[in-house]
């Protein structure tokens, strides 16, 4: 599949109807997720026949594009009820049977039941506003555990030495395959422009 194909794909997902600030629900652009989900597939083969949880998954875009990508099958994990109804809806549009929903709060998981369970680890973490800062650490490190071999995560490129002196702490490569735009789409009433452009690290992590 073309990454075309893919995006045009994506864009019929359905997204938030009423985002919550709290849990930093912004959607990830159909573009984003085809580009991630591209680059995971053709270039790393670390899609198709493998089993995939998507963390955070929101309305469940990187998931449902997982599958399209022929993913053996796929989890997402996400706090908010109402975005997995929607994530319900959009996976019986597209007509998907190989994914679970599972409801949980990612920062106090249990993941010994899910260690190491997960050949790939995709997620658009939370960044951490200053309610809920070091949230994309928390998720990061829930990634790693769950991963048998690697993690593909965002990041804001503002944290990347940071987040190359946790990836050395915790013993794995980390390698930034591209820098992207993320345009923030005004989403609440307290943002004054219509959109922010975040610049943004696609990061895989694997586990030597």
């Amino acid at each position: 599949m073309k990454l075309k194909e893919l995006e045009s794909c994506l864009q019929q997902v359905e997204t938030f109807e009423s985002p919550k600030v709290l849990f930093e629900q912004y959607p990830t652009s159909p573009h984003i997720a085809a580009c991630m989900l591209y680059t995971i597939h053709n270039t790393f083969d670390d899609i198709e026949g493998k089993l995939v949880a998507d963390l955070g998954c929101g309305c469940g875009v990187l998931s449902i594009g997982a599958t399209v990508l022929e993913a053996g099958f796929c989890v997402g994990f996400d706090i908010d009820n109402e975005a997995l109804e929607i994530f319900r809806r959009n996976a019986e549009e597209f007509d998907i049977s190989n994914l679970d929903l599972i409801q949980c709060d990612l920062c106090t998981l249990e993941v010994e039941a899910y260690s190491s369970k997960f050949d790939t680890v995709i997620m658009n973490p939370p960044f951490g506003t200053k309610h809920n800062q070091g949230i994309d650490m928390k998720f990061l490190k829930t990634a790693l555990m769950l991963a048998k071999n690697t993690v593909y995560s965002l990041h804001k490129t503002s944290t990347r030495e940071h987040i190359q002196k946790k990836a050395h702490d915790w013993g794995v490569k980390m390698e930034v395959i591209a820098e992207l735009r993320y345009d923030l789409p005004a989403s609440y009433k307290f943002h004054k422009k219509k959109s922010v452009d975040i610049q943004v690290d696609f990061i895989r992590f694997s586990k030597s």
